[in-house]
């Protein structure tokens, strides 16, 4: 069985060979991702003959039989959920360099609807053309074909392998748009380990079945992670379904590739915005990972986002964030999916959906639901400069409708930024990476659930706050005299308006006399005006006082440096 490091260097050799001067290295992956699959693809139909098969089913059916009836005829035949009926396949243009350009396109038109779909996304037609130009689609095809991405010499399990490491690579050779749709793998590992953490006790057996949903799915290394460390630490019986939706048609034609070499179900990886064009609309999933894009504008979904909004039903109704970052769009959109049973969700997110807005903005809203649901588990703070186009600071929520007992009514922090290597060279901004090691402490934070200097535990109250309006009285310029109104009731003074957070745990009316009243006697308490609202200020929770030096320290280190200056000052007049 092949190594799947090799056959990746195989494979980014012959993109190097053929491809140098012609294209930008960002550019490989776009070309040789597609004729990875073709390749793959062909393969898998030289097994028991299915590729002659399908051409001889084609030509008997085509004249007698209805189009749209022939696909089913020739799936159910091959037993496969894809086929080809041209007479071409990678090896055979070869034959005939003069016409490759006419056989290629006969080649991929041959294809079912699922593959020519996948072909369609990768917008292939753009290169092709100048590879043809350039004499270079023969040599392009040619070299594939020496490739043997057989099923008996290259499984599955190692075929996605390939599949990642090459996406890992050319994702690093294009580092201003590698992480809209790659997620690094140790960010991904912990994610799945924090996810499926506390699950393995009612998931031993026959006859379990799961589904993971991405609704960011990207090229989908967060699916096949997930049913990864589902099968090899939980159980390797289990049927995992894993179904995305991802925007960009790019990503969305990996990742279906991806579906389609590993047997998966390719029609559970559909494209389209999540938030505006729902795939999956009234499904409901087990476990749901999504590391959605930081910061990015959700106008394009505006209107169908606001109408959800109104419907106290829909998926929006909690709130909307501003307009500059639907980050907590998609968690809403993934809490709406949880079943009855309880679902478990983990998501990236970098500072803003902890603390952006005030007390009865959306994002504050949106906080006061999940959390007044019970539905947070745990924040952990990652280290930063995790990801390739980005040095921020990112943050891991894990969130269910199904808390163990101990959990309930209570949210864990973990502060995990010091848990990290430094690596030998940057990759873009990153510069960090969680070991299996960090992970593994990490996962133990997490589980035994006891405050340490890495982990604190509050109660879901604690985040939230009653916002107070503080009036005090208009006053008269000239005689300095309270005005009132008709009733005699003293009327405000805007310019003098102030606010008080009150923390939920207290009562309102000891905390204004207690902390207000003294110091603004002719104060008074709007109540009408209240607002509550959450949010968590994670690095408050952690802040570790260091105590400032002694004067005598200062002293001496001044001195010091007077001295060197001196030193300094004297060196150069000497010369």
């Amino acid at each position: 069985m092949a190594n799947y490091q090799e056959l990746a260097n195989l494979v980014w050799n012959v993109a190097d060979d053929v491809l140098r001067g012609l294209f930008k290295p960002h550019e490989y992956g776009d070309i040789t991702l597609p004729f990875l699959v073709l390749r793959r693809l062909d393969c898998i139909l030289e097994e028991d003959n299915r590729k002659e098969k399908t051409i001889e089913i084609y030509n008997k059916f085509k004249e007698d039989v209805a189009e749209y009836n022939i696909p089913r005829i020739i799936q159910n035949a091959i037993n496969s959920k894809f086929y080809n009926t041209s007479e071409f396949d990678l090896s055979l243009l070869k034959d005939d360099p003069n016409n490759i350009k006419i056989n290629f396109d006969n080649y991929i038109g041959g294809f079912s609807q699922e593959v020519r779909d996948i072909i369609e996304n990768f917008n292939l037609d753009r290169f092709i053309d100048r590879l043809n130009n350039s004499n270079r689609l023969y040599l392009f095809c040619d070299k594939f074909t020496e490739v043997d991405l057989h099923p008996k010499e290259v499984d599955n399990h190692i075929m996605g392998q390939v599949f990642e490491e090459l996406l890992r690579r050319f994702s690093e050779m294009s580092n201003e748009s590698s992480g809209e749709h790659y997620t690094p793998r140790d960010v991904v590992r912990l994610l799945v380990s924090l996810l499926f953490a506390e699950q393995t006790d009612d998931l031993k057996g026959d006859g379990i079945v799961r589904s993971i949903f991405d609704p960011c799915c990207g090229t989908g290394g967060m699916l096949t992670i997930g049913k990864e460390y589902f099968k090899e630490k939980i159980n390797p019986d289990a049927t995992i379904r894993l179904l995305g939706q991802e925007l960009n048609p790019q990503s969305y034609a990996t990742c279906k590739s991806d579906m389609l070499i590993i047997e998966e179900d390719p029609d559970s990886i559909r494209l389209g915005s999540s938030l505006s064009n729902d795939q999956f609309q009234g499904e409901r999933f087990d476990y749901m990972i999504t590391n959605p894009p930081f910061g990015v504008s959700w106008k394009s979904d505006e209107a169908i986002v606001k109408t959800e909004a109104q419907n106290p039903q829909g998926r929006f109704s909690a709130g909307t964030p501003r307009s500059s970052d639907g980050a907590l769009l998609f968690l809403q959109h993934m809490l709406s999916k949880m079943t009855e049973n309880g679902s478990r969700v983990g998501i990236v997110f970098n500072g803003s959906p902890l603390f952006t807005g005030d007390a009865g903005s959306g994002e504050s809203e949106i906080r006061r639901w999940i959390i007044e649901n019970d539905w947070l588990e745990c924040i952990i703070a990652l280290p930063e400069k995790l990801f390739f186009n980005t040095s921020i600071a990112t943050y891991i929520w894990i969130l269910t409708n199904n808390k163990s007992e101990e959990r309930q009514g209570k949210i864990q922090l973990i502060n995990a930024v010091e848990f990290y290597d430094g690596m030998k060279r940057n990759l873009g901004d990153k510069n960090a990476i969680i070991s299996e090691t960090h992970i593994s402490q990490i996962i133990e934070l997490y589980t035994n659930f006891e405050e340490t200097d890495h982990c604190k535990i509050f109660s879901n109250d604690y985040f939230g706050y009653t916002k107070v309006t503080i009036e005090r009285p208009l006053r008269d310029e000239e005689t300095g005299d309270i005005v009132t109104d008709k009733k005699g009731t003293p009327k405000p003074d805007t310019k003098l308006r102030d606010y008080e957070r009150v923390p939920l745990s207290e009562d309102i009316n000891e905390y204004y006399q207690r902390e207000v009243k003294p110091h603004v006697p002719d104060s008074w308490m709007d109540r009408k005006k209240d607002k509550v609202g959450y949010e968590i200020n994670f690095n408050k929770y952690f802040y570790q006082y260091t105590p400032l030096r002694s004067l005598k320290e200062i002293t001496d280190e001044l001195l010091e440096l007077e001295q060197k200056s001196d030193g300094l000052l004297n060196e150069v007049l000497e010369l």
